[in-house]
């Protein structure tokens, strides 16, 4: 029997759910506050004009870094992308004197940005951009969803939760307790990132692409240009310094200007010298990274078939890429078994 369902969210985790119940032949509807798919898997677009009053842009990436695979199951998804040509390997080269990295340097980033894994998941699925939901509730013929006090779409039979858990905590409160209390008690770590282009003419550039380091407010440097499917302008430099959770949760509230102006004397610091900027700007992530804590598996999604309700997310999966889509793939499992179509090797395929 096919079922209405409303995915609420469209980053990495709303995306793969959503993928997998149409591709079991349910009727999806996504909805998302943003104007697009992506979530923190993120590109900004720059404008600016130059010197000689000549309109520049460009794009950079400053959500999250790419994808990294521990289990098999995330390691065949990566692989189907390559294939198909909608993700890139990015082997970068590691500054010196700082942090290592977890797993080595090889990351996998989608092209030609970073919210295109989303809109590949998504492609042929009903989705409402620029759309709020701020309220749930269910009667006879089935979830109402609301923003603004207007229904969204017809009555559903499945609704799914992809948000960060402050997000998801006040539409869980009326409809599942126990579910809100817990999202209310897994703060997400914030990050407030700095992204601009900056000149390279007369300096000598890094040997180095990505960069960890060990002391001060940043914890990723990244030379966004660098990366797979990007465009590279001769005589720039497209940086994006993420700061620590700590410093970020410290100065969340401060001016962007006067962030922006730390970061910038940061990274300059870690370069070894002032950089003149073409443009820059700051971008702050509320909820950037769950818990440094690990869910046990029972728990990397959470699915009340009573009431047709589920909630996903790297809260409950685990930090990264991999983890939000771990949890999706468990919540799209339990829906499908609960309508009578088990998740099939079909619906683990990446689209062409």
């Amino acid at each position: 029997m096919v079922q209405r369902v409303a995915v609420i969210g469209a980053g990495i985790a709303g995306a793969t759910c959503a993928q997998a119940l149409a591709q079991a032949g349910h009727a999806v509807h996504v909805f998302d506050k943003a104007r697009g798919p992506g979530g923190r898997l993120a590109t900004r677009r720059m404008a600016w004009v130059d010197a000689s009053g000549q309109p520049c842009t460009t794009r950079l990436d400053h959500g999250a870094l790419g994808l990294e695979a521990r289990s098999p199951a995330f390691q065949a998804f990566i692989d189907d992308g390559v294939r198909a040509g909608w993700l890139a390997e990015w082997s970068p080269r590691l500054a010196t004197g700082g942090r290592p990295l977890e797993r080595g340097t090889r990351f996998h980033v989608p092209v030609p940005d970073m919210p295109e894994l989303c809109r590949r998941l998504l492609q042929g699925i009903t989705a409402t951009w620029s759309c709020t939901v701020d309220n749930l509730h269910r009667n006879p013929l089935g979830w109402q969803v609301e923003s603004a006090g207007q229904r969204l779409g017809a009555p559903f039979d499945l609704v799914v939760l992809a948000l960060p858990p402050a997000q998801a905590a006040p539409l869980l409160a009326p409809l599942q307790d126990e579910w809100a209390r817990q999202a209310a008690l897994s703060p997400m770590q914030p990050c407030w990132t700095l992204m601009g282009v900056a000149t390279t003419a007369g300096t000598a550039p890094p040997r180095w692409d990505l960069a960890r380091p060990a002391a001060g407010p940043l914890a990723w440097v990244m030379r966004s240009d660098a990366r797979p499917g990007r465009a590279r302008m001769h005589g720039q430099a497209h940086w994006v310094a993420h700061a620590r959770a700590g410093w970020s949760r410290a100065h969340l509230e401060q001016a962007p200007d006067w962030v922006a102006q730390q970061l910038r004397a940061a990274l300059a610091e870690q370069l070894g010298g002032p950089v003149e900027w073409l443009h820059s700007t700051v971008h702050r992530w509320r909820y950037a990274l769950p818990p440094a804590r690990r869910c046990a598996p029972a728990e990397s999604c959470w699915w009340d078939a009573a009431q047709g309700l589920g909630v996903c997310g790297d809260f409950l999966g685990g930090r990264g890429v991999e983890g939000a889509w771990l949890s999706a793939r468990s919540l799209a499992t339990a829906l499908l078994r609960h309508a009578g179509a088990p998740l099939t090797p079909a619906c683990c395929e990446a689209l062409p």
